[in-house]
């Protein structure tokens, strides 16, 4: 959090608590956007009945699982499968050509939330031809969460927003194939999951995560400052073999980064890009 934001007592405390959070449990929100972190610990105010950020504070240090909801709190998991159709149109005709000339091909979801948009990766390699030679792996801080993209399983009345989005983003056969449905949820096949590792990694504080392929990170930026932007985005380019694609969400960019003279762009529109080699 930029420290001109600073402007009264209420942000001093919010920078103490995410001061205490680090020292704590490691875990570093301190460069994240202002607005976002102030209107996320403002909900777990109104919710569990405290006063102040400072009551917060005291709250994490000596509760862990107090601190679990606020770490949940400050995830960020708004997502769905085949969110943005165009984009996957567009990974699928100007992205997959490439891709299919690789024997083995790495594939790192940075921030994967709950797993939607791994699944729905995983779904276009299978019916591109190019999954049994994939591993994907899938990251995040929060662990909760981790586990339930594991699971995937996901609710039932989700499933026709997700297959309208398969539609629309290309899909070449039946939504339905790729899940079973089980009362008031969809399970999505164990054939998909096969090819997918999740595991823990934090952006802000963790290093370079292998050579890889191609790198989704979509929709997690826009909640850093641009410092930390800035950082990670020089993360990406040091994972990525020379010609992997690097995919960022449609409020995202290379623009004004460090590394922005390091890619070509692949779709402006889409906010896909390629490291040069």
């Amino acid at each position: 959090m930029k420290k001109e934001k600073i402007l009264d007592n209420e942000y001093l405390e919010m920078d103490l608590l995410l001061e205490g959070i680090y020292r704590k449990y490691g875990f570093d929100f301190r460069e994240y956007s202002g607005v976002h972190l102030k209107r996320r610990l403002s909900h777990r105010l109104s919710v569990s009945g405290l006063k102040s950020f400072t009551q917060i504070l005291h709250r994490v240090i000596y509760d862990e699982e107090f601190f679990k909801l606020v770490l949940l709190d400050l995830s960020i998991n708004v997502t769905e499968m085949y969110r943005d159709p165009a984009f996957y149109l567009t990974l699928r005709e100007k992205v997959v050509p490439y891709l299919s000339t690789y024997p083995f091909i790495k594939v790192w979801h940075a921030g994967c939330s709950a797993g939607q948009e791994v699944y729905s990766d995983a779904i276009l390699l299978e019916e591109e031809g190019l999954l049994g030679r994939t591993q994907i792996y899938a990251t995040d801080f929060n662990e909760r969460i981790l586990k339930e993209a594991g699971e995937g399983i996901y609710p039932i009345e989700n499933i026709k927003a997700y297959t309208e989005n398969y539609q629309k983003a290309g899909g070449k056969a039946s939504f339905a194939d790729y899940y079973s449905a089980n009362y008031d949820s969809a399970i999505i096949k164990p054939a998909l999951r096969e090819h997918i590792l999740f595991s823990f990694h934090n952006l802000v504080t963790d290093g370079v995560f292998g050579e890889m392929n191609m790198i989704f990170c979509r929709n997690v930026m826009i909640y850093f400052n641009k410092e930390l932007q800035n950082r990670v985005l020089k993360l990406f380019h040091e994972s990525l073999v020379p010609g992997g694609f690097l995919c960022l969400g449609s409020k995202e960019s290379l623009k004004f980064s460090e590394v922005e003279d390091r890619f070509e762009i692949v779709s402006a529109a889409q906010k896909i890009y390629r490291k040069k080699r």
